[in-house]
């Protein structure tokens, strides 16, 4: 039998996180540099995963399935196609930046000798949410996608409440309520699309006889599914919906600007490039690829939502005073353009959603985490107790600003490829929604360079002078491979693309959708001549 690569890509961090909480606890050290490298060995694997995926080969490659719970048809099976390959590869490569950048984020407070916060534990929680959000990229079984789906809340739940930003402005009984209510409103609004998704869960096998999503889409194919339209569009909502909160699509957003400002700025980086991506990428496996009917029939109400998601999201983080909850809304922005490329049904839309899912992973960790550098020396997240930082701290500043053009989708950086293609991908099928999701540019632009003008130019205030140091080793050794692949993949993203386009096909196909053709002729030889 084969080495199993995709288990052990996804057992190896619930391993390491096991090891990591076992670690002493006076040890914090040995357990810091114990969970940076099991996520290094992590990342290792997943690149012999993107190494041993061929583009051109099947749909689902390295695939293994297992007998697991035989009475209801319920099977160990795991599998990737180019755009699992491409998010498993993003995962990989965030986690070891988060852990990094979280070094002393769980530290004891020493000046409350009597507060502990259990590094262990912070770390091991990292890992152990890596280890559900890759079976989640490479489960093809239904169930047992659902199990990791909902598994992930509960550590995530942790992070939030348990570990929350300490630069906060009230009181520490204060800062500790606003942990609760973020963690507990974000638990409570993914575990409801969770028990939805369940009903559609255990409806889709009364229908179909078992989980196995190859199965199911084969015999969509040869037509011997029976599957009443009606029932098609309830299942495929009770999954959208799931999906939708976990996105997170208008109006089931509101969990994330909570969440975001409360935990630390790894965990927020965790939230909204991680975990948040598994909400896209089951629109794309899931409902595109078990309910093709469905999706097509919703499609015109999915599409208003996110064009909502794209303009909405961006008037509020032009009217934010927190820095990090404008990265969330923002981000909120954002999902919507991937979520308009994913339904936008051209090859065009959904290649640029997949690159936009690993895009915005970089830009929002890279500007997220240099945020997070910026908040900790000062202790506060308002842009009013800001000014004048690049003449103290050049180096901070400088990544800062390329982490906000990147956000932006300035052209020459990774997040301008994945705009363009959904834009243009939408604009061939539907040009009044293209024109709409435009403006998201425009205010894009405005709410980042009113953040960078307002924390980073103008006089240099007198608390910012004396609490603003540049970058140290470390977190330039966080910031800059990033900054690396947002220029690298900005300029030359044919490795991703490779990889993304032949998935991309194979959904296409699924839901029996072509690129429209060119309104405007392509003259002749002759007629050139």
């Amino acid at each position: 039998m084969s080495f199993p690569l995709l288990t052990a890509t996804a057992a190896l961090p619930a391993v390491g996180a096991i090891l990591t909480a076992a670690v002493p606890a006076a040890r914090r050290t040995a357990a810091k540099w114990l969970a940076l490298l099991v996520s290094l060995a992590t990342l290792a694997l997943a690149a012999l995963v993107a190494v041993r995926f061929e583009p051109s080969g099947d749909r689902f490659q390295l695939t293994e399935s297992h007998s697991w719970i035989k009475d209801f048809g319920v099977r160990y099976e795991l599998g990737v196609d180019g755009i699992g390959v491409a998010l498993i590869a993003l995962t990989a490569l965030l986690i070891p930046f988060v852990i990094a950048a979280g070094w002393h984020d769980a530290d004891p407070l020493e000046t409350h000798s009597s507060r502990w916060r259990p590094t262990q534990g912070f770390f091991a929680l990292i890992l152990l949410v890596e280890a559900m959000v890759i079976v989640s990229f490479e489960a093809t079984d239904v169930f047992l996608f659902y199990i990791f789906f909902e598994a992930m809340l509960i550590p995530m739940y942790f992070l939030i409440g348990g570990f929350g930003d300490r630069a906060h402005s009230g009181s520490d009984e204060n800062a500790a309520a606003q942990r609760s209510y973020a963690a507990v409103k974000f638990l409570l609004y993914n575990l409801a699309g969770g028990l939805i998704m369940l009903a559609a869960v255990v409806g889709l096998y009364v229908v179909a006889g078992n989980f196995s999503l190859q199965e199911i889409i084969e015999a969509r194919a040869a037509g011997t599914l029976d599957m009443s339209q009606g029932t098609e569009r309830l299942l495929f909502l009770g999954f959208f919906f799931a999906f939708a909160v976990k996105a997170p699509l208008w109006p089931l957003h509101t969990w994330l600007p909570n969440a975001m400002g409360e935990a630390t700025a790894p965990v927020a980086v965790l939230i909204t490039a991680v975990v948040d991506k598994v909400g896209t990428f089951a629109m794309l496996r899931f409902c595109l690829g078990l309910f093709p009917e469905a999706s097509k029939w919703a499609t015109p109400v999915v599409l208003v939502l996110a064009l909502i998601s794209i303009v909405y999201g961006a008037l509020l983080a032009v009217g934010q005073r927190d820095i990090k909850r404008l990265v969330a809304y923002a981000s909120i922005s954002h999902f919507g353009f991937i979520i308009l490329g994913i339904f936008a049904m051209t090859s065009q839309g959904q290649s640029g959603a997949t690159l936009y899912m690993v895009n915005h992973g970089l830009s929002t960790a890279a500007l997220m985490l240099v945020a997070g550098f910026l908040i900790s020396r000062r202790g506060s997240r308002l842009m009013a107790d800001y000014g004048g930082v690049q003449k103290v701290a050049p180096v901070l500043a400088g990544t800062f600003l390329i982490g906000g053009l990147a956000t932006l989708s300035l052209p020459g950086l990774a997040p301008f490829v994945s705009e363009f293609l959904v834009l243009v991908g939408t604009f061939a099928r539907y040009p009044a929604v293209g024109i709409i999701a435009t403006f998201g540019i425009v205010l894009a632009a405005l709410y980042t360079l009113v953040l960078y003008q307002r924390t980073m130019t103008g006089p240099i205030k007198e608390e910012v002078a004396a609490t603003m140091p540049d970058l140290r080793l470390r977190e330039v050794l966080v910031v800059a491979p990033l900054i690396a692949l947002l220029i690298g993949l900005g300029v030359y993203p044919k490795p991703l693309t490779e990889i993304v386009n032949p998935a991309v096909k194979h959904t296409m196909s699924d839901v029996k959708q072509h690129d429209p053709k060119p309104t405007v002729p392509v003259p002749s030889v002759e007629a050139a001549k």
